[in-house]
Parts: structure tokens; sequence; C-alpha cells
């Protein structure tokens, strides 16, 4: 696949998830919930999280933002729900890190819609919102 037909598929596919996303609900028994607001650019989002022992059971968000940050965290809730919060929480440093670091590649197949993100700093802070709630949210319990 050559990479502007690439660049084409990661951009439908956040298009996708912004205009149909994934697990936008309230989960009204989760047992971790944190907010997460990046006043830069008006995202704003709840995360909701029911744990069992070590295990995301169910995920889900609710809130408002750019199609950057809903369809990344409509794809955290796709990617994290049924892992091992460990898991989880390694999955949302690597993904951070991607983009404070100078890696050149490392992410998952399921986010590398995310690497085009990388060229424009100001929107590093959209797409990891979410991931940076998760942490949050975890490192409570966990």
């Amino acid at each position: 696949m050559k990479d502007k037909d690439l660049k084409n598929l990661y951009q439908q596919i956040i298009l996708d998830h912004n205009r149909h996303p994934r697990h936008c609900e309230i989960t009204p028994d989760a047992n971790l919930q944190q907010r997460g607001v990046n006043h830069s650019c008006g995202d704003d989002y709840i995360l909701y999280i029911k744990t069992k022992k070590d295990t995301i059971e169910k995920i889900s968000f609710t809130g408002t933002g750019c199609a950057l940050s809903k369809a990344s965290a409509s794809i955290l809730t796709d990617v994290l729900e049924g892992k091992s919060v460990v898991t989880g929480k390694k999955q949302a440093e690597t993904f951070i890190s991607y983009f404070t670091t100078n890696k050149k590649s490392g992410l998952d197949k399921n986010l590398a819609v995310f690497e085009g993100v990388k060229k424009y700093p100001a929107r590093v802070k959209c797409a990891t919102l979410i991931w940076h709630t998760f942490l949050e949210a975890t490192k409570k319990v966990y």
C-alpha cells in the first residue's frame, strides 16, 4: 500500500470513530471515573472504567471534543476493553511516549492511525488526552 493510500485510510478510520464513536455512554456501575480536559482545544471527557479483579470489564466515555480527541477516546475503549489494567497502563504509556520522544515507530497496529499527529505538535494533546485520563484514573487503585 502506498503512503498516500495509507494516510487516506488512517484519516477515514479517525473520521469514522469521530462520527460513530464506540462505547460513548455512561457506565453506571464503573468503579473508576476520571475527567480529562484540554483547555486549549475545548476537549472535555469523562472516562468510566469497570474493573473486575485486574481486568477492564467495561470502559466507556462521554463528553465533547475535536474529531481527533473523540476518535482517540473511541479507539482507546476498543483497544483496552477486556485487557488487564496493567496491560492498559503499558499501552497508554507507550502511546504517550511515542509522541513525546524521538521514537520513529512502535505504536500498536490499532493505534498506528495516529502516527501522522506527530507532525502537528499542537494536536498531540488532543490525541493523548484520553490516554492521560486513563492513567490518572488507574493510578488511584493500580
